[in-house]
């Protein structure tokens, strides 16, 4: 197991063209703001991606999860939110930047909403913000890659590089989560298991998803 302790959590499903709960259109810099129950700091999603990482992501999850475990392979993207109008912090292909939960309106995407006090989700979203502008961990996915194929523990990786899960996993530990292994090798089908998340009825589409950051 990834995880040893996940805080609790309450799952929300949005479908591609809509929006999580709590959430308004307005003229800020997310096109959103709070009009109460919005998702909080150091909440986060599970979505999709089409970047080469993500499709990496997506093929190493195939190997490892099978059987019952392989619905948590249906997400293969992460981001964590960290304010309450919709910005968000995600390591994508061209690196760690923060957008808008907005962007994922063409996606299919699951809000997992922490239990956590205000300062957990502070620190959460503090350490997310802080790792914008740091590489893509491509050194990490190739690593963890390896260790899929070949079923070593040998482990590599390039300080101050991120993946998607990897982030959103070192945030958490800024809340109760307690990880058994490396936060920054876990996957997003490890957070959704680990989170108990269970995908959206079967035909649920996925949508598009977002253009390609710049």
């Amino acid at each position: 197991m990834a995880i040893d302790r996940a805080p609790a959590c309450a799952i929300e499903q949005v479908g591609p063209g809509g929006c999580a709960k709590g959430y308004e259109h307005a003229p800020t810099p997310t096109g959103l703001r709070d009009a109460g129950g919005a998702p909080r700091r150091g909440d986060f999603i599970l979505t999709h991606g089409d970047e080469w990482t993500s499709r990496l992501i997506r093929f190493g999850q195939n190997i490892r999860f099978r059987g019952e475990r392989a619905k948590y392979t249906y997400w293969n993207h992460t981001a964590l939110v960290v304010d309450e109008e919709g910005a968000i912090v995600e390591a994508l292909g061209t690196g760690v930047a923060q957008r808008s939960i907005h962007d994922y309106d063409p996606t299919q995407y699951t809000v997992v909403r922490i239990k956590a006090s205000d300062e957990d989700r502070a620190e959460a979203a503090a350490f997310a913000c802080a790792s914008v502008g740091a590489k893509y961990g491509s050194v990490s996915i190739v690593s963890i890659a390896i260790s899929l194929i070949t079923g070593g523990t040998f482990a590599f990786a390039i300080d101050g590089q991120l993946i998607c899960s990897g982030l959103v996993a070192r945030a958490l530990e800024r809340t109760t989560a307690i990880f058994k292994h490396d936060p920054a090798r876990i996957m997003p089908a490890e957070l959704a298991e680990f989170f108990a998340v269970e995908p959206p009825p079967p035909g649920t589409p996925k949508g598009r998803p977002p253009e390609r950051a710049r």
